[in-house]
């Protein structure tokens, strides 16, 4: 089997930091708490993490903070329907669970084959994304490009891929407010008149 043949059998692992998507699509870019309109599209999300490398097979995994002891049913039901695995993780009030669960998996993946999505703009997860880019597989992150953490986005030059949710994976039903810096291959004038 070539080089070709054996990465697409490999998986793409979809990693999403939920809240964190959430809390940078609310205070960074709408300004308030997106309603479920404004929400992205998960199934979108994950649809492109399946096209983007070779129409690989994805797994799908969702972090969720269950650190109440509610879960979000309607929501994870949604999840699931729509081929997720939601992971919900407790702790004490001071943990990151997300964060940690998250971190543990990325390492995990470290000791398997596999490509790698992260939804997520969080620096908490840099020394894994590091450890990943050992030009062994395609490792990317998903997020508004221009609230990525500058540490992780220092690591362009190591073969980090960035995805906008926005405009390249169409995570999202109508236009959002964003005023960022667009590469003149990417503009669209049509969004603005």
């Amino acid at each position: 089997m070539s080089g070709s043949d054996s990465r697409a059998q490999r998986p793409t692992y979809l990693l999403v930091d939920g809240e964190n998507i959430d809390a940078t699509l609310g205070m960074n870019v709408l300004g308030h708490r997106p309603s479920p309109d404004e929400r992205p599209r998960w199934d979108r999300i994950a649809e492109f993490a399946g096209a983007v490398w070779d129409n690989q097979p994805v797994n799908p995994l969702f972090f969720l903070n269950a650190s109440s002891g509610q879960m979000p049913m309607p929501f994870v039901q949604a999840l699931l329907a729509m081929g997720y695995r939601p992971i919900p993780l407790a702790g004490a009030s001071h943990e990151k669970v997300v964060d940690m669960g998250i971190q543990r998996t990325l390492e995990a993946i470290a000791d398997v084959e596999g490509d790698v999505l992260l939804a997520s703009h969080d620096g908490d997860f840099l020394p894994q994304v590091e450890a990943l880019l050992d030009g062994t597989r395609r490792v990317g992150i998903l997020c508004f490009r221009e609230f990525v953490n500058s540490k992780l986005a220092e690591l362009s030059g190591r073969g980090l891929q960035f995805f906008d949710l926005e405009e390249a994976v169409g995570a999202f039903t109508t236009p959002l407010p964003r005023v960022r810096i667009i590469p003149i291959e990417e503009f669209n004038p049509l969004r603005y008149i």
